[in-house]
């Protein structure tokens, strides 16, 4: 049993984990050959993340997914360089909206070479992307744009807010499913679909990727909140900080409405404050670590990861469905 990926996922099977060893490392040399360019500038700037390391989920996800055909069909490798190049471009673009310091451990772009540079190199990598995809045929290129359309409109929905009467709870997960769970799906259906695995298999595990890509942020979401060492390079609380509407900050917003009971109102009031003050930082960290807000969230993980495993069920057994069932318990476990 080895340790590969994300997660400390477990490999049970000798084959499975020279496979998707030899298929990440690949994708690396992938990621770092796409990423240059005759100006080292512009090489520094677009290795900066990739240099960073990071958990590579999405590649993760091509080389399990391509396990249900042929592994080693020559688009698997570089479908997987088009999804993680295009996962980094959308960091470089989202440091910048957020204002962030740090990613990965590392200083963001933004910090480093300011803004434009960063959405300037995040546009590179865009590009860098679609120039891989090319060779993936017209359906690869079909596929990658609407999930980058679903993508884009689930950050722009993300800025403007649920619009009328329209539940924060309910839009919010309708802005995951965009941001997070379009290129996650593509991750499993490019997989599955450059292996030469039958239509139904590749629907399967598009499925089976959309619900746990949103897993896997509603997880964040709650790391955001309940660790001491964000997974993510981010210091704990940083989306709360920052103002960032995440699930736990919204289920507490809604049983303050309902209810209105003081200490949740006095909460809210609290967390929509300047948390930039370290000690009203830390007094709305510690509050939501104990309100049932966060375990309603631990629970819409739990919802979305049995969910995303539920849909394994018509596949045939072996070892990368199991992979694929332990990438849902791993998730989970990352949420508490």
């Amino acid at each position: 049993m080895t340790v590969v990926g994300p997660f400390g996922l477990s490999v049970r099977d000798q084959a499975l984990e020279a496979d998707v060893q030899t298929g990440l490392a690949a994708v690396e040399a992938g990621l770092l050959d796409a990423t240059k360019s005759e100006i080292p500038f512009i090489t520094e700037a677009a290795q900066h993340l990739v240099l960073a390391g990071g958990k590579r989920f999405r590649p993760l996800l091509v080389m399990l997914a391509a396990q249900f055909g042929d592994p080693y069909a020559p688009g698997v490798v570089p479908s997987a360089v088009v999804v993680e190049l295009t996962h980094l471009a959308t960091l470089y673009h989202d440091d910048v909206m957020d204002e962030a310091d740090v990613r990965r451990g590392v200083d963001s772009a933004n910090t480093r070479w300011g803004n434009s540079i960063a959405v300037l190199t995040g546009d590179f990598l865009f590009a860098r992307a679609s120039h891989t995809l090319a060779d993936l045929g017209p359906e690869a290129v079909r596929i990658q744009s609407e999930a980058f359309e679903r993508l884009v409109t689930g950050q722009i929905l993300e800025t403007a807010g649920p619009q009328g009467d329209r539940d924060p709870v309910d839009h919010y997960l309708d802005v995951l499913g965009g941001k997070t769970g379009s290129l996650v799906a593509v991750s499993c259906r490019f997989g599955a679909m450059m292996s030469g695995a039958d239509e139904g298999v590749v629907d399967i595990l598009t499925q089976y990727g959309e619900r746990l890509g949103v897993a896997f942020q509603l997880a964040d979401d709650v790391l955001d909140i309940a660790s001491d060492s964000h997974e993510s390079g981010k210091t704990p609380g940083t989306d709360l900080r920052e103002g960032i509407p995440t699930l736990p900050v919204l289920h507490l917003r809604a049983a303050a409405a309902a209810h209105g009971r003081p200490e949740d109102v006095e909460l809210v009031e609290l967390v929509d404050s300047d948390l930039s003050d370290d000690a009203r930082h830390a007094e709305a960290l510690r509050r939501l670590r104990v309100h049932p807000a966060l375990e309603q969230a631990r629970r819409d993980t739990v919802r979305y990861a049995e969910e995303a495993r539920a849909m394994l069920a018509p596949l045939p057994e072996g070892y990368a469905k199991s992979a694929l069932q332990e990438l849902c318990d791993a998730v989970v476990h990352r949420a508490g």
